[in-house]
């Protein structure tokens, strides 16, 4: 099935002078929709990195996949890595451009970590996002703006992917926050905290 509403890649970029955008907001957002717009303008050729295990046993989660998965041009290239994601992106040729969607399940694949463990693996993925001569669109979730979870895990979750956004966020071009569908580039538009 062809996507339906994703652009031509002939038409023009969206991406324009920014090679690293960080995509993120709240769950159903259209944040990987806007991700893959961008993908598709860049006029390169788009590797889809998907970073989730995928549960066979797991219906819903087979459902979202498959969302995904009916929406991209059936040209792009799909690489499942739910965990050596800097190497992924150190691996990337000028000509690519990365598709990473998401950060949170990226998180979620690691969160057995200790935390001078996920520093040290946050710091190899930023300093792959400064190296890599590729262009890089990287999709992350939204997760503090609710309750504080109940759990530790659920807390743990949250503020390593608060940090872990924030951190992306720092080396990247264009941050676009995406909300009930619309998408804003807030680093444009706003000031960085602490600048």
């Amino acid at each position: 099935m062809q996507p339906h509403n994703l652009p031509s890649s002939k038409g023009r970029t969206l991406l324009t002078d920014h090679r690293i955008s960080l995509v993120t907001g709240p769950a159903r957002s259209g944040k990987s929709e806007w991700a893959e717009t961008l993908a598709a303008t860049s006029g390169q050729s788009v590797i889809y990195i998907a970073t989730s295990n995928v549960d066979p046993a797991d219906l819903d989660w087979q459902k979202r996949v498959e969302l995904h998965r009916d929406r991209r041009p059936t040209h792009w290239q799909l690489q499942e890595v739910p965990v050596a994601l800097p190497e992924a992106v150190l691996s990337a040729t000028a000509q690519d451009c990365l598709l990473i969607d998401s950060l949170g399940t990226w998180l979620a694949n690691l969160l057995e970590q200790d935390d001078d463990t996920w520093q040290t693996t946050v710091n190899s993925l930023v300093e792959s996002l400064r190296q890599t001569p590729s262009t890089v669109v990287l999709v992350s979730e939204e997760t503090g703006w609710g309750v504080v979870p109940a759990y530790p895990i659920g807390r743990l979750f949250r503020d390593r992917l608060g940090t872990l956004t924030r951190q992306v966020g720092t080396v990247a071009g264009a941050v676009y926050l995406v909300v009930a569908g619309y998408a804003v580039d807030v680093k444009a538009l706003g000031r960085g905290v602490g600048e």
